[in-house]
């Protein structure tokens, strides 16, 4: 087997019809590149010419040491890391592909040096990490909820949310505020009130303006979608962007809490997004709605009325005092959440 070097181009032709986070699509990862300092490597493993697994990685030298990450950090994507697709199902030539992918890697980009710093958060389905352990890399199970939307209709899908939650989104009809989609113009309006927010808590927002504009320009517009809430005036009330992989959707933008006449806008807007999953012939590839973490306690008593799947990911990074030392310093300096 070949690990090799990819172009963006040769990325994007490896990837898989399925299996695979929105981030790791070749627009995202360009995009990505342009807002950080750190160096895109894009590595292939290669049985033949049959691609069987990717990672990429963004290489950054600091005074403080050098940093292996995936994703990079501060642009709020959810995860990244490993793609596998063998051309067998058998386990043993999985788990063969898993560790060649692994090694191969570690030493294309110096892992092992006690000076770099390496750290990674797995896509959902890169569900075996061990080759990491195994080369002496921390593991931390992370979690996220994911509202399984195949084969549902909306009504009995809300059969299993919350009480509460299911009154809420059944207002929807009830009320004349309009839930649409609109264009890159309403997502940074979504923006604003993302970063007021974060201010409000004294945070600085997750991403920046440009990155938002730049991404949502870059992708194929099938990736990316805006909901907005308005009254019949026009007047904006609320907002999410998501964004799309073959397989799931993403709560990924927006969301900030906002009322109308009593009711959660936000019930309203997810009422929307989820529908547009269930009957929408160009989601038809799309069986889940990913809520984008479940590791924040405050955050899961909300989410948790979706009643989705509780989904395990990792996050691998490097042990050790010295690279404990590493990671706080570099988080001081990135803000690493």
């Amino acid at each position: 087997m070949d690990i090799e070097r990819l172009t963006l181009e040769e990325w994007g032709d490896a990837l898989p019809a399925t299996g695979y986070e929105v981030f790791h699509e070749p627009d995202a990862l360009g995009v990505l590149d342009d807002h950080t300092d750190a160096e895109l490597r894009l590595y292939g493993a290669f049985k033949g010419q049959q691609p069987v697994g990717l990672l990429p990685v963004f290489v950054d030298e600091r005074s403080i040491g050098r940093t292996v990450l995936s994703p990079p950090v501060s642009f709020s994507v959810p995860r990244l890391g490993p793609i596998l697709d063998p051309a067998s199902p058998k386990r043993h030539k999985r788990e063969r592909i898993n560790r060649e992918l692994t090694a191969g890697v570690i030493d294309a980009v110096g892992v092992g040096d006690r000076t770099t710093l390496f750290r990674m958060r797995c896509p959902l389905e890169y569900v075996d990490p061990r080759p990491y352990e195994w080369n002496d890399f921390s593991l931390e199970p992370r979690f996220t909820y994911v509202v399984d939307c195949e084969g549902e209709t909306i009504e009995g899908l809300m059969k299993g949310f919350s009480k509460s939650l299911r009154r809420e989104m059944r207002k929807k009809d009830e009320l004349d505020l309009a839930v649409e989609r609109e264009g890159i113009e309403s997502a940074l309006r979504v923006y604003e009130d993302v970063v007021e927010q974060y201010r409000a808590h004294d945070d600085p927002p997750p991403i920046s303006r440009a990155f938002l504009r730049d991404l949502l320009t870059a992708l194929d517009d099938e990736l990316w979608r805006v909901y907005v809430a308005r009254t019949p005036d026009g007047e904006y009330r609320g907002g999410v962007v998501t964004l799309y992989s073959p397989d799931l959707a993403y709560f990924w933008q927006g969301g900030v809490t906002a009322t109308y006449e009593g009711v959660s806008v936000n019930s309203l807007l997810h009422r929307a997004i989820l529908e547009d999953a269930l009957t929408d012939p160009a989601l038809e590839s799309v069986t889940g709605y990913d809520l984008v973490g479940a590791n924040t306690e405050r955050l899961c008593e909300y989410k948790a009325k979706f009643n989705g799947d509780l989904r395990q990911y990792y996050v691998v990074e490097s042990s050790g005092l010295e690279m404990s030392l590493a990671k706080t310093a570099y988080q001081k300096l990135s803000r690493v959440k």
